[in-house]
C-alpha cells in the first residue's frame, strides 16, 4: 500500500489535477476468490479511496510549507484536486483481456453485471471520493449496467463513463462508440465522458463523434499505441509515441474538445506535464478548475450533491 501512495504522490508531484484510485481490479469476488472474507474485501476497497485521499492531503501539507516565491509550487498549491474511485469492467475482474475484446459470452445479462458490481460501487461510493470512474468499458451492455446501477443504489457521487476503441469508430466489442457515449449521456449522475487505453491516433476522431451527442466535459488519458495481447498478457508495442509527439496531439485534442488530458504512465506523465508547461497548455495549468467546476456544478444541480458532503470532511486544495 506504500508503493500505491507513492504513486499518487508522483503523480501530484507531476501536476495532476485527478488522481485514480488503486481499485480498477479490485473486487469484492476476487478477493474472496483469494481467501479473504466479504468484510475484509469491503474493507480493502475502502482503503484504496483512503490512501487515494491522504496522498492529497499530505501533497498538499508539502505544498502549504514550501516557499511562497517558488512559482510551481503557488500554482500547485492552489489548483484544485479530486479523487476518482476506479471501477472496472466485469472483464478487468476476470483477467483475461476480455476488457479489451468486450466478449463476455451470451451467458452474461444485464442483471448479471449490475449484480456483479453493485455492492463494489456502494462501498467505494461510502469512502467518500469526489467522483466514480467507471473506466475502459468494452461494450453497450456494460454501460447500461453502470448506468442503471447508479441510478437503483441511488449513488450521489458524480461519475464519469470511460470507454476503450479499437478502431476510432466503435469501442472494442464492436458497438458504437457513439452509441456507448449516448447512453452515459442520458445518465444524469454522469458529468463526463471519456477515451482511454485507446492508441493516441484514434482521439482526436473519437473526440469530435462525442463531441455531437454530448456537451459533457470529454476527458482523455490513452495510451502510447500499445496493444493488449491476452494470450501472452502483456502489452505489445505497436505504434509508439514519443513525449514531444504526445504534447503535440494534446493541443489538437484541446483543439476539438477535450477538456482534461491525462497520461497512463506516471514517468511519461513527468516528461509530458514539463513539455505542456512549457507551451503554455491549459490542459494542466488552470483549465482543470474550470471544468471542475462545471462537473461539480452539474452534479450539484442534478444530484443535489455536494463536494464532500458523505460524512467526512474533505479538502481539494480549491
Amino acid at each position: 500500500m506504500q508503493r500505491t501512495f507513492q504513486v499518487h504522490i508522483d503523480y501530484l508531484e507531476a501536476g495532476a489535477d485527478i488522481i485514480i484510485t488503486a481499485s480498477y481490479q479490485a473486487t469484492i469476488q476476487g478477493f474472496v476468490a483469494r481467501g479473504y472474507t466479504k468484510e475484509e474485501g469491503e474493507t480493502l476497497l475502502k482503503r484504496s479511496v483512503e490512501i487515494a485521499l491522504e496522498a492529497r492531503d499530505i501533497y498538499k501539507a508539502r505544498c502549504e510549507s514550501t516557499p511562497s516565491d517558488i512559482v510551481d509550487r503557488i500554482v500547485l498549491k492552489h489548483r484544485p484536486i479530486l479523487i476518482a474511485a476506479s471501477v472496472g469492467s466485469y472483464g478487468a475482474y476476470l483477467a483475461d483481456g476480455s476488457e479489451y475484446s468486450g466478449n463476455y459470452g451470451d451467458a452474461i445479462t444485464l442483471k448479471f453485471l449490475k449484480d456483479f458490481h453493485r455492492r463494489r460501487v456502494q462501498v467505494l461510493a461510502e469512502a467518500c471520493p469526489d467522483l466514480i470512474a467507471f473506466e475502459t468499458i468494452p461494450n453497450k451492455l456494460e454501460a447500461q449496467a453502470f448506468a442503471e446501477l447508479m441510478e437503483e443504489e441511488s449513488i450521489n457521487i458524480p461519475a464519469w463513463f470511460s470507454f476503450n476503441s479499437k478502431d476510432g469508430v466503435n469501442v472494442v466489442s464492436g458497438d458504437s462508440f457513439v452509441e456507448c457515449a449516448t447512453i452515459a449521456e442520458s445518465c444524469r449522475k454522469v458529468v463526463a465522458i471519456g477515451i482511454n487505453c485507446t492508441p493516441p491516433r484514434f482521439i482526436h476522431g473519437l473526440i469530435s463523434s462525442i463531441s455531437k451527442v454530448t456537451t459533457k466535459p470529454i476527458l482523455v488519458y490513452p495510451n502510447s499505441g500499445e496493444s493488449y495481447d491476452p494470450v501472452i498478457k502483456q502489452w505489445v508495442q505497436n505504434t509508439g509515441v514519443s513525449n514531444d509527439d504526445f504534447v503535440s496531439y494534446v493541443n489538437k485534442w484541446i483543439d476539438v474538445g477535450a477538456s482534461l488530458v491525462g497520461e497512463e504512465s506516471s514517468k511519461d506523465f513527468v516528461l509530458e506535464t514539463k513539455l505542456l508547461r512549457s507551451q503554455k497548455c491549459p490542459v494542466w495549468v488552470g483549465n482543470l478548475e474550470v471544468v471542475a467546476r462545471n462537473m461539480i456544478g452539474e452534479a450539484e444541480s442534478c444530484l443535489g450533491w455536494k463536494l464532500g458532503s458523505c460524512g467526512k470532511k474533505h479538502d481539494r486544495g480549491s
